[in-house]
């Protein structure tokens, strides 16, 4: 039985960034739009209405399901049961063990391995991960961050194993390690060493792996953690800032890396704010690097980037609903010009999703794009008021964050000061109380309870899982060449002292079937660990 709920509409009214939102948007309270300074064609600087001039008209964004757990074998089959259902994309999920650099049988991993995605331990791991699936042949995406550079040469040792070259290689690693300072957690070293590992990346990824994004500058967990949409766009792009300042510093060229450099927002329930924000950041991104990096090359200024329906929004109770406010989150994202998306499912409040529930996730991606029209024209919510003034509002408010942190010396001193984190928390704070207080409503939550609730089929790691892939991770190093194996492990500790590229040492370590936790211990041993400040 559905109780009674008190349904009073509030007096004032404004966006999860606190934009005050009139009545109507009309010509009397909107700034006047110059097309071509403020819009542009499709296709053209400064990339407000998308980074192509026919946007889905051509091809729709890269379906791009993210999914991964216990073993390499099930999450194969996992991808292959969405390849067949029409994924176009696949999106690997690690366990926290892989993230934060322990291998299986480590004692700091009992409990985790599998959990919240595939173990993957060494290059047979990532080779039993990817059977059967031609990496010529699809475009991968892997959320990983600490680890992302010895990931990635798992990756690639796999693709030398297909006889496949690395310029057929395709797809995106995370590798955005800046973000974790100030929103995950999954770090491993200090930041300056970690900033040489993305850094060594992109000079190695611009030579051999040329169609590889090397990083995908991640504005998804700092909204996971409790930001304003505004602050999404600013720290996302700070972060960009403190990346290609890091690159340049090394001597490589603005247009030798950054036509390569990808992002991924979070796309939330406000669906004209989020569609202004995707908006906006394009615009303002396009602007940096023209005129603060001198970016001359046309893909240089285009922001391109993956989104995923807001996980922190998926509620325990009355899971079938979050069905509705993935589809709303999926269109924000489609009609904000997203390249590639991934839809949460309706049990991802509960634990991993089932296979019916991930179907249903991609068939939401599915009727957005061959039922609802909104692909069939490019940016239809171009000249509206209210998007236009939302998308010009969102670009000021973010740039002046841009300029405070510049201020403080760059993201990185606003992050190892606090700055960064503490705005955050004041906005999840804000919010959190405003639940509370139900003077925000989540449906099911705090209005529109029900007395008894429906009970949905979960998805369960069997505990046996770590047990075995403990016995497989141990069994790997007592049959490889122990010599050859501490031999890269030597020249990877010897390079880690210097300044040559990390890269083809980490690529000499896999395919000599050293670990992940091995290659990370040795780097600790130089580097140290990160260990967080406590802010007030």
């Amino acid at each position: 039985m559905v109780t009674k709920q008190s349904v009073e509409r509030r007096e004032h009214f404004e966006t999860s960034s606190g934009i005050e939102l009139p009545a109507d948007f009309n010509p009397s309270n909107v700034e006047t739009i110059d097309y071509e300074r403020d819009l542009g064609a499709p296709g053209e600087f400064p990339y407000t209405r998308g980074i192509r001039p026919n946007m889905y008209r051509g091809r729709f964004w890269t379906m791009r399901q993210y999914a991964g757990y216990a073993t390499a074998e099930e999450s194969n089959a996992r991808y292959k049961y969405l390849l067949a259902n029409g994924t176009t994309g696949l999106s690997v999920a690690f366990d926290l063990p892989t993230q934060i650099g322990l291998d299986s049988d480590d004692p700091l991993a009992t409990g985790e391995v599998g959990k919240v995605g595939v173990a993957i331990d060494s290059i047979e791991d990532m080779q039993r991960l990817f059977d059967g699936i031609p990496l010529d042949s699809v475009s991968t995406s892997m959320t990983i961050n600490a680890t992302a550079s010895t990931l990635l040469c798992l990756y690639l040792a796999v693709a030398k194993r297909q006889n496949i070259s690395f310029d057929k290689v395709n797809g995106t690693i995370q590798n955005d390690i800046l973000k974790e300072y100030i929103a995950r957690g999954t770090y491993i070293y200090p930041p300056r060493p970690s900033l040489r590992l993305i850094t060594d990346t992109f000079a190695f990824c611009s030579r051999e792996v040329p169609n590889w994004n090397m990083i995908s500058i991640s504005g998804y967990h700092i909204r996971e953690a409790g930001s304003t949409a505004v602050q999404e766009v600013a720290f996302t792009l700070a972060d960009a800032i403190a990346y290609v300042e890091a690159a340049l510093e090394t001597g490589l060229k603005i247009d030798e890396f950054a036509p390569r450099l990808s992002f991924f927002f979070n796309s939330h329930n406000n669906l004209l704010e989020e569609i202004a924000k995707f908006r906006a950041a394009r615009r303002l991104w396009a602007r940096l690097m023209r005129e603060r990096f001198n970016a001359r090359d046309p893909r240089s200024l285009m922001l391109r980037f993956h989104a995923q329906t807001a996980g922190s929004t998926l509620q325990a109770q009355q899971p079938e609903v979050n069905i509705v406010r993935t589809t709303i989150q999926a269109l924000a994202a489609v009609l904000g010009g997203t390249q590639s998306l991934h839809t949460n499912a309706m049990d991802e409040a509960l634990a991993l999703p089932t296979e019916d529930a991930a179907r249903i996730a991609l068939r939401t991606q599915q009727v957005v794009a061959y039922e609802s029209g909104v692909a069939d024209t490019v940016d239809p919510l171009a000249g509206s008021f209210a998007i236009e003034e939302l998308t010009n509002e969102i670009e000021r408010r973010a740039a002046l964050y841009i300029e405070k942190i510049d201020a403080m010396g760059g993201m990185l001193r606003a992050i190892e000061t606090g700055y960064v984190q503490r705005e955050i928390q004041d906005a999840a704070y804000k919010y959190q109380r405003a639940v509370e207080t139900n003077d925000q409503t989540v449906v099911g939550l705090n209005r529109f309870q029900v007395e008894e609730e429906t009970t949905v089929p979960t998805l369960r790691i069997d505990p046996a899982i770590e047990q075995a892939q403990v016995e497989r991770v141990r069994a790997l190093r007592s049959r490889r060449d122990a010599v050859a194996a501490e031999t890269a492990l030597v020249e990877l500790e010897d390079a880690a002292r210097g300044t040559e590229n990390m890269l083809p040492r980490i690529l000499a370590c896999v395919e000599a079937f050293v670990t992940v936790g091995e290659i990370s211990h040795r780097l600790r041993r130089v580097w140290g660990e990160y260990q967080e400040a406590v802010t007030v």
